[in-house]
């Protein structure tokens, strides 16, 4: 079966760094690409405005509140082409053959469940249109695209560079695991650099968790480095990544602690916060 990757994009100052990833990905593990752009109903015009008045003045006016609908609608609908028709040049330009641009009406979470299908992954950016000037605000699509699909969730930084080393926390809980797993199994990671990283104090335990995933990157043809680091992880491995070069960090989207399957952990959230290159969630 071939490999597909599906894709958000929403306009905002990280759509060219989600594309530039997007095609990265796709050449590496010669992937299509489903690439969507999904409009909020109220967005789409299905709003009934005319309803917030009342007697005379809603029939007199509400054919003109109607009509205006009409046109913001058509509005935002061309302007979601127009976002998917850049997207979609970029993605090309970059050496991606087979790109499906989709303009949908909805919900963005349902859209995901709906259509993510048999795609081996998503990519969105770390932060939507209407938070980029938030800097601490961690996107509400990407939160609710997270805790909502099945599939491993790339999530793109702000400016791309090319992926070379990538570091993988590490917990030894079922999501760290498969993200060991995903590494050294997934054609994404042929040849590049990887090291797994726990943090908390050292143990045999700890020892004994990172040798086992030492031993399944091997098997994958992985020679990777391993250690353990003190301090709380989201400053930790923030400040690994920005002393050793990494390039990406891959991670459980749920710590061994959680207690609630409905929510990102909260390491999870901090990091994606904090972190300044791009995070493979796994779930």
């Amino acid at each position: 079966m071939s490999k597909k990757i599906f894709a958000l994009v929403d306009g905002s100052a990280y759509s060219e760094s989600v594309c530039h990833h997007i095609a990265w990905i796709a050449g590496r593990i010669g992937a299509s690409v489903d690439l969507f752009h999904v409009l909020g109903r109220r967005d789409a015009g299905s709003d009934d405005l005319s309803g917030n008045l009342r007697l005379g003045a809603r029939t007199k006016i509400m054919g003109e509140l109607a009509e205006l609908d009409a046109q913001r609608a058509k509005l935002a609908q061309a302007q979601g082409r127009a976002i998917l028709e850049d997207a979609q040049a970029i993605i090309e330009t970059d050496g991606v053959a087979e790109v499906r641009p989709h303009l949908r009406i909805g919900d963005i979470v349902e859209s995901v469940e709906e259509l993510e299908g048999d795609a081996d992954l998503i990519v969105i950016g770390k932060r939507g249109e209407k938070a980029d000037f938030a800097k601490l605000h961690l996107g509400s699509n990407l939160e609710r695209v997270a805790r909502a699909t099945s599939k491993p969730v790339f999530v793109a930084n702000r400016e791309f560079k090319p992926i070379e080393k990538v570091l993988i926390a590490f917990d030894g809980g079922v999501s760290a695991m498969k993200a060991v797993d995903y590494v050294a199994r997934h054609p994404l990671f042929a040849g590049l650099a990887c090291t797994v990283v726990t943090v908390g104090t050292p143990s045999d335990a700890v020892s004994k968790g990172l040798e086992d995933a030492q031993a399944t990157l091997a098997a994958g043809g992985h020679e990777a480095e391993i250690k353990a680091v003190e301090g709380q992880p989201e400053t930790a491995l923030a400040d690994l990544i920005e002393a050793e070069g990494h390039d990406m960090l891959v991670m459980g989207a749920y710590g061994h602690s959680r207690i609630r399957a409905m929510i990102i952990g909260s390491t999870t959230t901090a990091m994606i916060r904090t972190c300044k290159v791009p995070v493979l969630l796994m779930k």
